[in-house]
């Protein structure tokens, strides 16, 4: 049948989720993350939704879901601490560094010593060189590092530092060994285990991941996929929408009065004299400018050298 391009009406039931703000989902296990986002944009009919971290579809947790017209701060989380809890597998190591992968060696495991496996794991607090796997999204002139490993034309990049804020043992139960770490952004906890396991002699990788913090927000501030879809279907969403303005906690902000709403309004340039006199809180790369009810109308930049400050994003309308 010859198509005209008429679009079909929408199901009455079908609610569109006009709200701008984030959304925090717990990932279901053996999900990718772009197929979590996808559901949440279907289940909310929203225009646009995106995160700001991805999760290897195999782990769970914390996956931060910017809804409409919040996709454009998803860059001012990306480099946020994290929090996982992790399973690492002693005695054998596979070619992912993680559970889905082929086994390439297996080895005896001791019976460590609490004592030993704790030394261990604490001298790999603080900053370390890391060498990013194989199987990774990172790229090599142009081509994720994982379709180059599938292919069987591996390529090692160059170590390079993360920090590891804290990191310590929950659970023994050999050859398993459950911990909680505290991480930079960019730090694979897939080759931290894989790291621990060739410290110990004996190798490993990561069997189980769950994070339980991202961007500021916790596992207990997450929604389950499937309750999300149908508290959407009911919308009863309003109570889990994060603002914009709260997601930007930890960001400096200024109160706008009339004068510098209008400024900001009509794209007028912004001086320290704007902006630097009425900010609060920690000060940081970036300040947010909101209005007397908090919501929020911009995030500008100071230029580097200069009493001016770039527009980033820009809300108000």
């Amino acid at each position: 049948m010859l198509s005209l391009g008429i679009r079909e009406p929408m199901p009455a039931s079908r609610t569109i989720f006009n709200d701008n703000g984030f959304i925090i989902i717990d990932k279901p296990e053996n999900m990718s993350s772009a197929r979590v986002v996808a559901r949440v944009k279907a289940a909310l009919g929203a225009k646009k939704v995106g995160h700001t971290g991805t999760l290897d579809p195999f782990a769970t947790g914390v996956l931060v879901c910017c809804i409409n017209r919040a996709t454009r701060l998803a860059r001012f989380f990306l480099e946020g601490e994290k929090t996982y809890e992790a399973t690492l597998r002693l005695g054998i190591e596979t070619d992912t560094q993680d559970a889905t992968g082929a086994v390439i060696s297996e080895n005896r495991v001791a019976d460590f010593e609490k004592r030993r496996l704790a030394d261990e794991f604490q001298r790999f607090q603080g900053w370390i060189n890391q060498i990013p796997p194989a199987y990774s999204a990172l790229k090599h002139k142009g081509v994720p590092l994982y379709k180059l490993a599938r292919q069987g034309k591996p390529v090692e990049k160059p170590a390079r530092k993360v920090h590891i804020s804290s990191i310590r043992i929950l659970e023994i139960e050999h050859p398993c060994i459950r911990f909680e770490v505290h991480c930079s952004a960019g730090t694979y906890v897939r080759t931290l285990c894989a790291d621990i396991g060739k410290a110990l002699g004996c190798g490993g990788h990561l069997k189980t991941l769950n994070r339980t913090r991202s961007s500021g927000f916790f596992l207990e501030d997450a929604l389950p996929l499937a309750e999300l879809e149908r508290l959407a279907g009911r919308g009863d969403l309003a109570p889990h929408v994060t603002s914009m303005n709260d997601a930007l906690q930890s960001m400096p902000f200024v109160v706008a009065g009339s004068g510098l709403k209008a400024k900001v309004a009509h794209g007028i340039t912004l001086t320290s004299e704007d902006v630097a006199p009425g900010e609060t809180g920690n000060r940081g790369k970036y300040v947010k400018i909101v209005n007397r009810l908090h919501n929020l109308l911009a995030v500008v930049q100071r230029k580097k050298g200069s009493q001016n400050y770039d527009y980033c994003c820009v809300f108000q309308k």
